[in-house]
Protein backbone atom coordinates (compact mmCIF):
# COMPACT_ATOMS: atom_id res chain seq x y z
CA UNK A 1 0.00 0.00 0.00
CA UNK A 2 1.50 3.36 -0.97
CA UNK A 3 2.25 5.96 1.76
CA UNK A 4 -0.43 8.53 2.37
CA UNK A 5 -0.24 11.66 0.28
CA UNK A 6 0.91 14.80 2.20
CA UNK A 7 -1.74 17.55 1.92
CA UNK A 8 -0.73 20.29 -0.51
CA UNK A 9 -0.93 22.99 2.18
CA UNK A 10 1.49 21.12 4.42
CA UNK A 11 3.94 20.59 1.55
CA UNK A 12 3.83 24.27 0.65
CA UNK A 13 4.34 25.21 4.28
CA UNK A 14 7.46 23.05 4.43
CA UNK A 15 8.78 24.55 1.21
CA UNK A 16 8.07 28.04 2.55
CA UNK A 17 9.93 27.31 5.78
CA UNK A 18 12.90 26.01 3.80
CA UNK A 19 12.94 29.19 1.70
CA UNK A 20 12.76 31.36 4.82
CA UNK A 21 15.72 29.48 6.32
CA UNK A 22 17.75 30.09 3.15
CA UNK A 23 16.58 33.70 3.07
CA UNK A 24 17.76 34.30 6.65
CA UNK A 25 21.08 32.66 5.83
CA UNK A 26 21.62 35.14 2.99
CA UNK A 27 21.07 32.62 0.20
CA UNK A 28 18.67 34.95 -1.54
CA UNK A 29 18.82 33.49 -5.05
CA UNK A 30 17.84 30.00 -3.91
CA UNK A 31 15.17 31.41 -1.57
CA UNK A 32 13.64 33.40 -4.42
CA UNK A 33 13.56 30.29 -6.62
CA UNK A 34 11.55 28.45 -3.99
CA UNK A 35 9.17 31.39 -3.46
CA UNK A 36 8.56 31.45 -7.22
CA UNK A 37 7.97 27.67 -7.27
CA UNK A 38 5.34 28.09 -4.54
CA UNK A 39 3.65 30.85 -6.52
CA UNK A 40 3.41 28.61 -9.60
CA UNK A 41 1.39 26.21 -7.51
CA UNK A 42 -0.54 28.87 -5.60
CA UNK A 43 -0.35 32.30 -7.28
CA UNK A 44 -2.28 33.99 -4.46
CA UNK A 45 0.04 32.80 -1.67
CA UNK A 46 0.46 35.92 0.49
CA UNK A 47 3.63 34.85 2.32
CA UNK A 48 5.41 33.78 -0.86
CA UNK A 49 4.55 37.02 -2.65
CA UNK A 50 5.50 39.12 0.35
CA UNK A 51 8.79 37.37 1.06
CA UNK A 52 9.74 37.22 -2.62
CA UNK A 53 9.36 41.01 -2.64
CA UNK A 54 11.50 41.33 0.51
CA UNK A 55 14.16 39.13 -1.11
CA UNK A 56 14.03 41.21 -4.30
CA UNK A 57 14.65 44.36 -2.25
CA UNK A 58 17.56 42.69 -0.46
CA UNK A 59 18.97 41.67 -3.86
CA UNK A 60 18.97 45.28 -5.07
CA UNK A 61 15.74 45.31 -7.09
CA UNK A 62 13.42 47.69 -5.17
CA UNK A 63 11.14 48.29 -8.17
CA UNK A 64 10.27 44.60 -8.41
CA UNK A 65 9.96 44.49 -4.63
CA UNK A 66 7.37 47.28 -4.63
CA UNK A 67 5.31 45.45 -7.25
CA UNK A 68 5.42 42.07 -5.50
CA UNK A 69 4.68 43.38 -2.01
CA UNK A 70 1.91 45.54 -3.45
CA UNK A 71 0.27 42.40 -4.85
CA UNK A 72 0.63 40.75 -1.44
CA UNK A 73 -1.08 43.72 0.21
CA UNK A 74 -4.01 43.30 -2.16
CA UNK A 75 -4.42 39.83 -0.66
CA UNK A 76 -4.05 41.03 2.95
CA UNK A 77 -4.47 44.82 3.34
CA UNK A 78 -4.19 44.50 7.12
CA UNK A 79 -0.59 43.25 7.13
CA UNK A 80 1.42 45.92 8.92
CA UNK A 81 4.68 44.15 8.00
CA UNK A 82 3.85 44.19 4.30
CA UNK A 83 3.08 47.92 4.35
CA UNK A 84 6.35 48.57 6.19
CA UNK A 85 8.38 46.44 3.78
CA UNK A 86 6.76 48.03 0.75
CA UNK A 87 7.66 51.42 2.26
CA UNK A 88 11.28 50.25 2.70
CA UNK A 89 11.43 49.24 -0.96
CA UNK A 90 9.95 52.59 -2.00
CA UNK A 91 12.55 54.30 0.17
CA UNK A 92 15.33 52.38 -1.58
CA UNK A 93 13.92 53.42 -4.97
CA UNK A 94 13.88 57.12 -4.01
CA UNK A 95 10.07 57.40 -3.79
CA UNK A 96 10.14 59.06 -0.39
CA UNK A 97 6.64 60.53 -0.25
CA UNK A 98 5.10 57.22 -1.31
CA UNK A 99 7.26 55.42 1.26
CA UNK A 100 5.97 57.76 3.94
CA UNK A 101 2.39 56.81 3.06
CA UNK A 102 3.25 53.11 3.46
CA UNK A 103 4.92 53.64 6.83
CA UNK A 104 1.99 55.70 8.06
CA UNK A 105 -0.34 52.86 7.09
CA UNK A 106 1.84 50.31 8.89
CA UNK A 107 1.80 52.45 12.05
CA UNK A 108 -1.96 52.94 11.82
CA UNK A 109 -2.31 49.16 11.81
CA UNK A 110 0.20 48.67 14.65
CA UNK A 111 0.97 51.76 16.74
CA UNK A 112 3.87 50.16 18.62
CA UNK A 113 5.71 49.04 15.48
CA UNK A 114 9.23 50.37 16.16
CA UNK A 115 10.59 49.36 12.76
CA UNK A 116 7.96 51.40 10.93
CA UNK A 117 8.60 54.47 13.09
CA UNK A 118 12.31 54.08 12.34
CA UNK A 119 11.75 53.73 8.60
CA UNK A 120 9.37 56.68 8.68
CA UNK A 121 12.20 58.72 10.21
CA UNK A 122 14.48 57.75 7.33
CA UNK A 123 11.88 58.81 4.77
CA UNK A 124 11.42 62.15 6.52
CA UNK A 125 15.21 62.55 6.64
CA UNK A 126 15.40 62.14 2.87
CA UNK A 127 12.63 64.73 2.53
CA UNK A 128 14.68 67.08 4.77
CA UNK A 129 11.84 67.35 7.28
CA UNK A 130 14.27 67.26 10.14
CA UNK A 131 12.08 67.84 13.18
CA UNK A 132 9.52 65.28 12.03
CA UNK A 133 12.35 62.81 11.36
CA UNK A 134 13.66 63.27 14.91
CA UNK A 135 10.17 62.69 16.30
CA UNK A 136 9.88 59.41 14.39
CA UNK A 137 13.31 58.22 15.54
CA UNK A 138 12.37 59.18 19.10
CA UNK A 139 9.19 57.12 18.80
CA UNK A 140 11.19 54.11 17.57
CA UNK A 141 13.68 54.46 20.43
CA UNK A 142 10.91 54.84 23.03
CA UNK A 143 9.46 51.56 21.84
CA UNK A 144 12.85 49.86 21.52
CA UNK A 145 15.60 51.62 23.51
CA UNK A 146 18.27 49.23 22.20
CA UNK A 147 17.55 50.13 18.53
CA UNK A 148 21.12 51.01 17.48
CA UNK A 149 20.24 52.08 13.95
CA UNK A 150 17.57 54.47 15.20
CA UNK A 151 20.13 56.12 17.51
CA UNK A 152 22.59 56.27 14.59
CA UNK A 153 20.23 57.90 12.09
CA UNK A 154 18.84 60.24 14.72
CA UNK A 155 22.40 61.42 15.32
CA UNK A 156 22.83 61.97 11.57
CA UNK A 157 19.82 64.33 11.60
CA UNK A 158 21.32 66.17 14.57
CA UNK A 159 24.47 66.63 12.49
CA UNK A 160 22.43 68.37 9.80
CA UNK A 161 21.02 70.63 12.51
CA UNK A 162 24.56 71.21 13.79
CA UNK A 163 23.64 69.98 17.26
CA UNK A 164 27.09 68.53 17.63
CA UNK A 165 27.07 67.53 21.30
CA UNK A 166 23.68 65.82 20.97
CA UNK A 167 24.85 64.08 17.78
CA UNK A 168 27.98 62.86 19.54
CA UNK A 169 25.85 61.42 22.34
CA UNK A 170 23.70 59.68 19.72
CA UNK A 171 26.66 58.07 17.98
CA UNK A 172 28.10 57.06 21.35
CA UNK A 173 24.81 55.37 22.24
CA UNK A 174 24.67 53.55 18.90
CA UNK A 175 28.25 52.32 19.43
CA UNK A 176 27.48 51.22 23.00
CA UNK A 177 24.68 49.08 21.60
CA UNK A 178 26.63 47.88 18.58
CA UNK A 179 30.37 48.22 19.14
CA UNK A 180 31.29 47.17 15.61
CA UNK A 181 29.15 49.88 13.97
CA UNK A 182 31.82 51.27 11.61
CA UNK A 183 29.55 53.97 10.17
CA UNK A 184 28.78 55.32 13.64
CA UNK A 185 32.51 55.47 14.46
CA UNK A 186 33.23 57.30 11.19
CA UNK A 187 30.43 59.82 11.63
CA UNK A 188 31.46 60.26 15.25
CA UNK A 189 34.86 61.29 13.88
CA UNK A 190 33.13 63.83 11.65
CA UNK A 191 31.33 65.32 14.67
CA UNK A 192 34.53 65.47 16.72
CA UNK A 193 36.14 67.26 13.76
CA UNK A 194 33.37 69.86 13.90
CA UNK A 195 33.90 70.19 17.66
CA UNK A 196 37.63 70.76 16.94
CA UNK A 197 38.57 67.70 19.01
CA UNK A 198 40.86 66.63 16.22
CA UNK A 199 42.96 63.91 17.85
CA UNK A 200 39.81 62.18 19.09
CA UNK A 201 38.32 62.53 15.61
CA UNK A 202 41.28 60.75 14.03
CA UNK A 203 41.03 57.97 16.63
CA UNK A 204 37.34 57.51 15.83
CA UNK A 205 38.01 57.36 12.08
CA UNK A 206 40.81 54.88 12.68
CA UNK A 207 38.43 52.70 14.67
CA UNK A 208 35.95 52.75 11.77
CA UNK A 209 38.72 51.75 9.38
CA UNK A 210 39.86 48.92 11.67
CA UNK A 211 36.30 47.59 11.74
CA UNK A 212 35.73 48.04 8.02
CA UNK A 213 39.03 48.27 6.11
CA UNK A 214 37.26 48.88 2.80
CA UNK A 215 35.34 51.90 4.10
CA UNK A 216 36.17 54.78 1.75
CA UNK A 217 34.16 57.40 3.64
CA UNK A 218 36.07 56.76 6.86
CA UNK A 219 39.38 57.33 5.05
CA UNK A 220 37.93 60.50 3.53
CA UNK A 221 36.73 61.75 6.93
CA UNK A 222 40.16 61.04 8.39
CA UNK A 223 41.79 62.95 5.54
CA UNK A 224 39.67 65.99 6.29
CA UNK A 225 40.67 65.91 9.96
CA UNK A 226 44.34 65.61 9.02
CA UNK A 227 43.93 68.55 6.64
CA UNK A 228 42.42 70.58 9.49
CA UNK A 229 45.64 69.84 11.39
CA UNK A 230 47.58 71.05 8.32
CA UNK A 231 49.11 67.59 7.89
CA UNK A 232 48.66 67.78 4.15
CA UNK A 233 50.86 64.85 3.12
CA UNK A 234 49.06 62.54 5.54
CA UNK A 235 45.67 63.87 4.42
CA UNK A 236 46.49 63.19 0.78
CA UNK A 237 47.54 59.66 1.66
CA UNK A 238 44.20 59.08 3.36
CA UNK A 239 42.28 60.44 0.37
CA UNK A 240 44.40 58.27 -1.92
CA UNK A 241 43.41 55.20 0.08
CA UNK A 242 39.72 56.15 -0.06
CA UNK A 243 39.92 56.39 -3.83
CA UNK A 244 41.83 53.13 -4.18
CA UNK A 245 38.89 51.48 -2.44
CA UNK A 246 36.21 53.40 -4.33
CA UNK A 247 37.60 55.10 -7.47
CA UNK A 248 34.29 56.81 -8.21
CA UNK A 249 33.80 58.27 -4.71
CA UNK A 250 33.18 61.92 -5.59
CA UNK A 251 33.66 63.48 -2.10
CA UNK A 252 37.08 61.82 -1.95
CA UNK A 253 38.06 63.37 -5.28
CA UNK A 254 36.78 66.82 -4.29
CA UNK A 255 38.58 66.76 -0.96
CA UNK A 256 41.79 65.52 -2.55
CA UNK A 257 41.53 68.25 -5.18
CA UNK A 258 41.29 70.94 -2.50
CA UNK A 259 44.23 69.42 -0.60
CA UNK A 260 46.31 69.44 -3.78
CA UNK A 261 45.39 73.06 -4.47
CA UNK A 262 46.32 73.97 -0.90
CA UNK A 263 49.71 72.30 -1.45
CA UNK A 264 50.20 74.24 -4.69
CA UNK A 265 49.77 71.18 -6.93
CA UNK A 266 47.59 73.11 -9.36
CA UNK A 267 48.11 70.82 -12.34
CA UNK A 268 46.38 67.89 -10.68
CA UNK A 269 44.24 69.93 -8.32
CA UNK A 270 42.30 71.90 -10.94
CA UNK A 271 41.63 68.80 -13.04
CA UNK A 272 40.37 66.78 -10.08
CA UNK A 273 38.21 69.68 -8.90
CA UNK A 274 35.92 68.93 -11.84
CA UNK A 275 34.58 66.12 -9.66
CA UNK A 276 32.67 68.78 -7.73
CA UNK A 277 29.80 68.36 -10.20
CA UNK A 278 29.45 64.71 -9.21
CA UNK A 279 29.58 65.27 -5.45
CA UNK A 280 26.16 64.12 -4.27
CA UNK A 281 26.77 65.56 -0.79
CA UNK A 282 26.09 68.98 -2.29
CA UNK A 283 28.58 70.79 -0.07
CA UNK A 284 30.17 72.41 -3.11
CA UNK A 285 27.32 72.67 -5.56
CA UNK A 286 24.24 70.53 -6.04
CA UNK A 287 23.75 70.43 -9.74
CA UNK A 288 25.51 71.30 -12.96
CA UNK A 289 23.49 73.39 -15.39
CA UNK A 290 22.00 71.23 -18.10
CA UNK A 291 23.03 73.18 -21.18
CA UNK A 292 22.87 71.56 -24.59
CA UNK A 293 26.01 73.49 -25.54
CA UNK A 294 29.32 71.84 -24.65
CA UNK A 295 31.46 72.91 -21.74
CA UNK A 296 34.79 74.41 -22.71
CA UNK A 297 37.69 72.94 -20.75
CA UNK A 298 40.58 74.11 -22.86
CA UNK A 299 42.07 72.33 -25.83
CA UNK A 300 40.67 73.92 -28.99
CA UNK A 301 40.74 77.71 -28.71
CA UNK A 302 37.24 79.28 -28.65
CA UNK A 303 38.14 81.84 -31.34
CA UNK A 304 35.05 83.16 -33.07
CA UNK A 305 32.75 81.51 -30.54
CA UNK A 306 30.48 83.06 -27.92
CA UNK A 307 31.21 81.62 -24.48
CA UNK A 308 29.13 81.91 -21.33
CA UNK A 309 31.10 82.22 -18.10
CA UNK A 310 29.07 81.25 -15.05
CA UNK A 311 29.47 82.42 -11.48
CA UNK A 312 29.47 79.56 -9.01
CA UNK A 313 29.83 79.24 -5.24
CA UNK A 314 30.27 82.52 -3.32
CA UNK A 315 30.75 86.20 -4.12
CA UNK A 316 34.43 85.95 -3.26
CA UNK A 317 34.94 83.16 -5.79
CA UNK A 318 33.31 85.25 -8.50
CA UNK A 319 35.52 88.22 -7.68
CA UNK A 320 38.66 86.06 -7.60
CA UNK A 321 38.04 84.23 -10.87
CA UNK A 322 36.32 86.85 -13.02
CA UNK A 323 39.86 87.95 -14.00
CA UNK A 324 39.92 84.98 -16.38
CA UNK A 325 37.40 86.65 -18.69
CA UNK A 326 40.24 88.71 -20.16
CA UNK A 327 42.28 85.60 -20.97
CA UNK A 328 39.30 83.91 -22.64
CA UNK A 329 38.63 87.05 -24.70
CA UNK A 330 42.30 87.13 -25.72
CA UNK A 331 41.75 83.70 -27.29
CA UNK A 332 39.26 85.29 -29.67
CA UNK A 333 36.00 84.47 -27.90
CA UNK A 334 33.09 86.78 -27.23
CA UNK A 335 32.51 86.58 -23.47
CA UNK A 336 29.07 86.67 -21.85
CA UNK A 337 29.24 86.69 -18.06
CA UNK A 338 26.38 85.46 -15.87
CA UNK A 339 26.80 87.08 -12.45
CA UNK A 340 24.87 87.57 -9.21
CA UNK A 341 22.86 90.81 -9.19
CA UNK A 342 24.97 92.30 -6.40
CA UNK A 343 28.13 91.91 -8.51
CA UNK A 344 26.80 92.63 -12.00
CA UNK A 345 27.71 96.36 -12.10
CA UNK A 346 31.33 95.55 -11.22
CA UNK A 347 31.68 92.59 -13.57
CA UNK A 348 30.89 94.90 -16.47
CA UNK A 349 34.24 96.61 -15.82
CA UNK A 350 36.27 93.42 -16.31
CA UNK A 351 38.37 93.50 -19.45
CA UNK A 352 37.06 91.15 -22.12
CA UNK A 353 33.45 90.96 -20.90
CA UNK A 354 31.10 91.84 -23.76
CA UNK A 355 27.82 91.37 -21.90
CA UNK A 356 26.73 90.80 -18.29
CA UNK A 357 23.57 88.82 -17.55
CA UNK A 358 22.13 88.76 -14.04
CA UNK A 359 21.59 85.25 -12.69
CA UNK A 360 18.03 84.16 -13.25
CA UNK A 361 17.45 86.34 -16.29
CA UNK A 362 17.14 84.91 -19.84
CA UNK A 363 20.44 84.03 -21.45
CA UNK A 364 21.38 85.12 -24.99
CA UNK A 365 22.63 82.65 -27.57
CA UNK A 366 26.06 81.14 -26.89
CA UNK A 367 28.21 78.34 -28.29
CA UNK A 368 30.17 77.17 -25.26
CA UNK A 369 30.03 77.62 -21.50
CA UNK A 370 32.47 77.36 -18.62
CA UNK A 371 31.90 77.70 -14.86
CA UNK A 372 34.36 80.15 -13.33
CA UNK A 373 36.26 77.66 -11.20
CA UNK A 374 36.83 75.47 -14.26
CA UNK A 375 38.75 78.24 -16.04
CA UNK A 376 42.06 77.65 -14.22
CA UNK A 377 41.82 74.02 -15.38
CA UNK A 378 40.96 75.05 -18.95
CA UNK A 379 43.84 77.52 -19.05
CA UNK A 380 46.27 75.24 -17.18
CA UNK A 381 47.03 77.70 -14.39
CA UNK A 382 49.99 76.97 -12.15
CA UNK A 383 51.05 78.95 -9.09
CA UNK A 384 53.63 80.76 -11.21
CA UNK A 385 51.19 81.56 -14.04
CA UNK A 386 48.29 83.02 -12.03
CA UNK A 387 47.01 86.11 -13.89
CA UNK A 388 47.72 88.56 -11.07
CA UNK A 389 47.62 91.93 -12.80
CA UNK A 390 45.61 94.29 -10.61
CA UNK A 391 43.36 96.17 -10.59
CA UNK A 392 41.04 94.19 -12.81
CA UNK A 393 37.84 95.71 -11.43
CA UNK A 394 36.85 99.37 -11.68
CA UNK A 395 34.20 101.43 -9.93
CA UNK A 396 31.31 102.51 -12.18
CA UNK A 397 31.26 106.25 -12.76
CA UNK A 398 27.87 106.68 -11.06
CA UNK A 399 29.30 105.38 -7.74
CA UNK A 400 32.13 107.87 -7.46
CA UNK A 401 29.98 110.03 -5.18
CA UNK A 402 31.72 108.21 -2.34
CA UNK A 403 34.63 110.59 -2.73
CA UNK A 404 32.37 113.33 -1.40
CA UNK A 405 30.57 111.23 1.21
CA UNK A 406 33.72 110.68 3.27
CA UNK A 407 34.72 114.34 3.15
CA UNK A 408 38.21 115.66 3.62
CA UNK A 409 40.88 113.09 4.43
CA UNK A 410 42.46 113.95 7.78
CA UNK A 411 44.03 110.66 8.81
CA UNK A 412 44.68 107.28 7.17
CA UNK A 413 41.44 105.43 6.47
CA UNK A 414 41.13 101.74 7.32
CA UNK A 415 38.24 99.45 6.44
CA UNK A 416 37.37 96.56 8.74
CA UNK A 417 35.60 93.27 8.07
CA UNK A 418 35.25 90.76 10.92
CA UNK A 419 32.48 88.47 9.73
CA UNK A 420 31.57 86.64 6.55
CA UNK A 421 28.12 85.83 7.91
CA UNK A 422 26.69 82.34 8.17
CA UNK A 423 25.06 81.92 4.72
CA UNK A 424 21.63 80.70 5.81
CA UNK A 425 21.16 78.85 2.51
CA UNK A 426 24.48 76.96 2.87
CA UNK A 427 24.38 75.15 6.26
CA UNK A 428 27.18 72.84 5.13
CA UNK A 429 29.52 75.87 5.32
CA UNK A 430 28.45 77.19 8.71
CA UNK A 431 31.26 75.60 10.71
CA UNK A 432 33.88 76.98 8.29
CA UNK A 433 32.31 80.42 8.47
CA UNK A 434 32.27 80.33 12.25
CA UNK A 435 35.98 79.55 12.31
CA UNK A 436 36.87 82.31 9.87
CA UNK A 437 34.83 84.99 11.66
CA UNK A 438 36.41 87.06 14.43
CA UNK A 439 34.43 88.41 17.39
CA UNK A 440 34.39 92.17 16.88
CA UNK A 441 35.56 92.61 20.46
CA UNK A 442 38.99 91.33 19.35
CA UNK A 443 39.38 94.53 17.30
CA UNK A 444 39.59 96.48 20.53
CA UNK A 445 43.31 95.76 20.14
CA UNK A 446 43.35 98.48 17.44
CA UNK A 447 42.27 101.22 19.84
CA UNK A 448 44.58 104.21 20.13
CA UNK A 449 45.88 104.17 16.56
CA UNK A 450 45.82 107.48 14.73
CA UNK A 451 43.46 106.38 11.94
CA UNK A 452 39.80 106.52 10.93
CA UNK A 453 38.11 103.14 10.86
CA UNK A 454 35.16 102.22 8.64
CA UNK A 455 32.97 99.14 8.71
CA UNK A 456 32.68 97.37 5.38
CA UNK A 457 30.18 94.93 6.88
CA UNK A 458 26.74 94.54 5.40
CA UNK A 459 24.15 92.21 6.88
CA UNK A 460 23.72 90.17 10.01
CA UNK A 461 25.00 89.23 12.47
CA UNK A 462 27.86 91.70 12.02
CA UNK A 463 25.79 94.92 11.96
CA UNK A 464 23.98 94.01 15.19
CA UNK A 465 27.29 93.06 16.80
CA UNK A 466 28.71 96.51 16.03
CA UNK A 467 25.56 98.28 17.27
CA UNK A 468 25.48 96.27 20.51
CA UNK A 469 29.15 96.82 21.31
CA UNK A 470 28.87 100.52 20.54
CA UNK A 471 25.80 100.83 22.78
CA UNK A 472 27.68 99.15 25.63
CA UNK A 473 30.52 101.63 25.27
CA UNK A 474 33.18 99.27 24.03
CA UNK A 475 36.87 100.12 24.37
CA UNK A 476 37.87 99.66 20.76
CA UNK A 477 38.36 102.29 18.07
CA UNK A 478 35.39 104.26 16.82
CA UNK A 479 34.11 102.52 13.70
CA UNK A 480 31.99 104.48 11.25
CA UNK A 481 29.11 102.32 10.07
CA UNK A 482 28.03 103.08 6.50
CA UNK A 483 26.31 99.74 5.89
CA UNK A 484 22.96 101.38 5.28
CA UNK A 485 24.41 103.17 2.25
CA UNK A 486 26.05 100.12 0.67
CA UNK A 487 23.56 98.89 -1.91
CA UNK A 488 25.76 96.35 -3.71
CA UNK A 489 29.40 95.49 -4.31
CA UNK A 490 29.86 98.50 -6.58
CA UNK A 491 29.14 100.73 -3.55
CA UNK A 492 31.53 98.67 -1.44
CA UNK A 493 34.18 98.99 -4.15
CA UNK A 494 33.66 102.76 -4.32
CA UNK A 495 34.11 103.01 -0.56
CA UNK A 496 37.23 100.80 -0.63
CA UNK A 497 38.87 103.04 -3.24
CA UNK A 498 38.64 105.90 -0.74
CA UNK A 499 40.44 103.90 1.95
CA UNK A 500 44.15 103.35 2.48
CA UNK A 501 44.02 99.82 3.90
CA UNK A 502 41.49 97.04 4.38
CA UNK A 503 41.80 94.56 7.25
CA UNK A 504 39.46 91.65 6.65
CA UNK A 505 38.71 88.06 7.44
CA UNK A 506 38.64 85.66 4.49
CA UNK A 507 35.49 86.86 2.77
CA UNK A 508 34.33 88.68 -0.36
CA UNK A 509 35.51 92.08 0.89
CA UNK A 510 39.11 90.81 1.01
CA UNK A 511 38.87 89.64 -2.61
CA UNK A 512 37.30 92.93 -3.61
CA UNK A 513 40.11 94.95 -2.04
CA UNK A 514 42.72 92.75 -3.73
CA UNK A 515 40.99 93.00 -7.12
CA UNK A 516 41.01 96.81 -6.75
CA UNK A 517 44.77 96.74 -5.95
CA UNK A 518 44.10 98.15 -2.48
CA UNK A 519 46.42 97.05 0.36
CA UNK A 520 44.56 94.30 2.22
CA UNK A 521 45.51 92.34 5.30
CA UNK A 522 43.66 89.03 5.37
CA UNK A 523 43.10 87.42 8.77
CA UNK A 524 43.00 83.64 8.37
CA UNK A 525 41.94 80.73 10.53
CA UNK A 526 44.48 77.97 11.27
CA UNK A 527 43.04 75.63 8.61
CA UNK A 528 42.91 78.36 5.99
CA UNK A 529 41.16 77.93 2.64
CA UNK A 530 43.07 76.21 -0.17
CA UNK A 531 43.37 79.47 -2.14
CA UNK A 532 45.87 80.94 0.35
CA UNK A 533 48.30 78.00 0.02
CA UNK A 534 50.58 76.91 2.86
CA UNK A 535 53.05 78.83 5.00
CA UNK A 536 52.89 82.08 3.03
CA UNK A 537 52.25 85.61 4.23
CA UNK A 538 51.64 86.83 0.68
CA UNK A 539 49.29 85.71 -2.09
CA UNK A 540 50.12 85.06 -5.74
CA UNK A 541 46.47 85.93 -6.48
CA UNK A 542 46.61 89.44 -5.03
CA UNK A 543 49.95 91.31 -5.04
CA UNK A 544 48.68 93.85 -2.49
CA UNK A 545 47.57 91.23 0.04
CA UNK A 546 49.28 90.22 3.26
CA UNK A 547 48.17 87.09 5.15
CA UNK A 548 47.94 86.73 8.93
CA UNK A 549 47.32 83.12 9.94
CA UNK A 550 46.43 81.67 13.30
CA UNK A 551 49.43 79.82 14.69
CA UNK A 552 47.06 77.62 16.70
CA UNK A 553 43.40 76.80 16.03
CA UNK A 554 41.16 79.54 17.40
CA UNK A 555 44.03 81.86 18.37
CA UNK A 556 42.79 85.25 17.15
CA UNK A 557 44.62 87.08 19.94
CA UNK A 558 47.98 86.16 18.43
CA UNK A 559 46.77 87.32 15.00
CA UNK A 560 45.57 90.66 16.37
CA UNK A 561 48.86 91.17 18.25
CA UNK A 562 50.77 90.85 14.95
CA UNK A 563 48.28 93.08 13.15
CA UNK A 564 48.67 95.72 15.85
CA UNK A 565 52.46 95.67 15.62
CA UNK A 566 52.43 95.90 11.84
CA UNK A 567 49.78 98.59 11.88
CA UNK A 568 51.94 100.76 14.11
CA UNK A 569 54.79 100.48 11.61
CA UNK A 570 52.47 101.03 8.64
CA UNK A 571 51.01 104.20 10.17
CA UNK A 572 54.50 105.49 10.95
CA UNK A 573 55.43 105.08 7.28
CA UNK A 574 52.20 106.72 6.18
CA UNK A 575 52.86 109.72 8.41
CA UNK A 576 56.23 110.29 6.71
CA UNK A 577 54.65 110.44 3.24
Amino acid sequence: MPPPTVPASAALAARLQAAITLHNAGQLLRAQQIYEEILKVQPRHFDALHLLGVAAAASGDPVRAVDLIGKAIQLDPASHMAHNNRGAALLDSGSWEAALVSFDRAIALKRDYAEAHYNRGNALKELERWEAALASFDAAIALRPDFAQAHYHRANVLCVQRQWEAALAGFDRAIALEQHHAEAHSNRGFVLHELRRLDEAIASCNRAIALKPGYAQAYCNRGSVLLAKRQVTEALSSYDRALQISPGYAPGHVNRALARLLAGDYERGWAENEWRWKDATGWVIREKRGFSQPQWLGGVAPAGKTILLQSEQGYGDTIQFCRYAALVADLGAKVIFEAPRALAPLIGSVKGVSQVVVQGEPLPQFDLYCPLLSLPCALKTTVSSIPAQVPYLAVPEDRRVWRDKLGERRRPRIGLVWSGGLRAARPELWSVNERRNIPLAKFAALNGFDADFYSLQKGEPAESELAELTARGWKGPRIANLAGELGDFADSAALITQLDLVISVDTAAAHLAGALAKPVWILNRFDACWRWLLDRDDSPWYPTARLYRQERPGDWDGVMDRVGSDLARWLARESRR
